[in-house]
């Protein structure tokens, strides 16, 4: 079942929101404002992994874009103590001619930020990424 909510805006807010939704793919208002507003929650909520208290527990992806070289590090994070990774996948980009790797993990708030910091000082690593999964109370799993 759904419920409609609905907000006034500006003539100026409305014809940007339709400009934000049509470039971000969305189909419709509703899901674009859905996915906006419960990410901002969760920003608000849980804050920047950055600004995170150390000990919190995360669990998401961490997502590395590089060249080949690095791969002994990327397996030392894997085996390491710092997250613990449930699931790794390689795959090659040859429009872009990069390496991915993506790790799914559960670790610490500090643990993702030395491993980010560590993956970023590294050469050949062209961009890290870390997307957080949401919290829920409860859900599929």
């Amino acid at each position: 079942m759904s419920k409609i909510i609905s907000f006034s805006s500006d003539d100026k807010f409305c014809d940007g929101l339709d400009e934000m939704i049509e470039k971000s793919g969305y189909q419709n208002r509703s899901r674009f404002l859905r996915d906006a507003a419960l990410h901002f929650a969760e920003v608000n909520q849980r804050g920047d992994l950055s600004d995170m208290d150390g000990n919190e527990i995360l669990e998401g992806h961490l997502i590395i874009y590089y060249q080949h070289g690095i791969e002994s590090k990327l397996l030392h994070i894997r085996h390491s103590n710092q997250l613990d990774v449930a699931t790794y996948n390689h795959s090659c980009l040859k429009h872009s001619h990069t390496c991915v790797d993506s790790i799914q993990a559960i670790g610490k708030a500090k643990s993702f930020r030395d491993v980010i910091a560590e993956l970023k000082d590294t050469p050949s690593v062209d961009k890290v990424v870390f997307v957080s999964a949401p919290m829920r109370e409860d859900g599929c799993c």
